[in-house]
């Protein structure tokens, strides 16, 4: 199939390009800055190494013509969550990034004919809010800030149903790969002897490896009957100082000195909350309904993977 993705440079973009291309599927990249998009793509090998498979690049200025011909669209276009105080005018840029980009999309979709059939688009574990309960895909969203983004995101992204366009919105959990995400903010106080869990320790940890967030996103392009929300995080739930302790044991570095909230409230401010001291349990059971067969369902496995020399 020919799939169009929206932040494909990025670090889920990348690998997915890579995922899709093994799979047979033709690429597209959405993008606002062409020439930047093609020095990202040709710096990780993925523009015209394979003569089958080129990435295409389509500006966000013809949208609708970037989706002529297109069987699916992956957004994950949005600015990034951890980067940055969330200052009013941050948040706001958060909020737009997003909805601006999805509201084009999705008007864009009821546009073109014929149009893609299926529309995969980002969200978070976030939408649950801060639980100490297992959630899954039909539990209620939460009341901070990041749940009410993923709410309004997820809103924006289901009006393509009426477009007749399936949608998949996928909950991601915390990824993990050792060149970006979470985790490589992570690996310095455990290389210096001083990891540790964060706040109490108590809170979930959503952990999912980077693959299999990629895998899922592939998953629910090529089946057709995966529609509505997905949660892409791994069976194994543990909480933040229990995935401490198995970090601690893969670097094999010591996991012993926690780091108080108020001290991440003090440096980090409002985001201190959501991305670190809470936290949810989060099951995949709309992928395991679905059958979707997990890369690293375990994490020692996953780690073992990310870490082994």
């Amino acid at each position: 199939m020919h799939v169009l993705i929206a932040g494909g440079t990025g670090f889920l973009g990348k690998p997915l390009i890579k995922e899709l291309q093994a799979g047979g599927h033709r690429v597209t990249v959405l993008t606002r800055s062409p020439d930047g998009a093609r020095r990202a793509l040709g710096q990780a090998g993925l523009v015209g190494t394979l003569p089958d498979h080129d990435v295409a690049i389509a500006a966000w200025t013809d949208l609708a013509g970037a989706l002529r011909g297109v069987d699916g669209v992956v957004n994950l276009a949005g600015a990034s969550i951890g980067e940055g105080r969330w200052t009013p005018q941050r948040k706001a840029e958060l909020v737009d990034s997003r909805l601006s980009s999805t509201r084009a999309i999705v008007s864009a979709l009821g546009r073109v004919e014929p149009r893609p059939k299926v529309l995969v688009n980002a969200s978070a574990v976030g939408y649950y809010g801060d639980r100490a309960e297992k959630v899954d895909e039909g539990s209620a969203p939460g009341g901070d800030f990041l749940a009410g983004l993923c709410q309004k995101w997820e809103e924006f992204a289901e009006g393509a149903t009426s477009s007749g366009v399936r949608v998949v919105r996928v909950r991601t959990g915390v990824a993990l790969a050792k060149d970006g995400g979470a985790l490589s903010r992570m690996l310095l106080p455990f290389k210096l002897f001083a990891g540790g869990p964060m706040g109490s320790g108590r809170q979930g940890f959503p952990w999912v490896h980077r693959a299999d967030v990629v895998g899922l996103i592939r998953f629910a392009l090529e089946h057709d009957e995966v529609s509505g929300p997905l949660n892409a995080v791994a069976p194994d739930m543990v909480d933040n100082a229990g995935f401490s302790r198995a970090l601690g044991r893969a670097l094999h570095r010591p996991s012993w000195l926690p780091l108080p909230g108020f001290a991440l409230r003090l440096a980090l401010g409002e985001m201190a909350g959501p991305l670190l001291l809470s936290g949810q349990f989060v099951r995949p059971a709309a992928a395991e309904k679905f059958g979707y067969h997990w890369r690293f369902p375990k994490l020692v496995g996953a780690l073992d993977d990310l870490f082994r020399q």
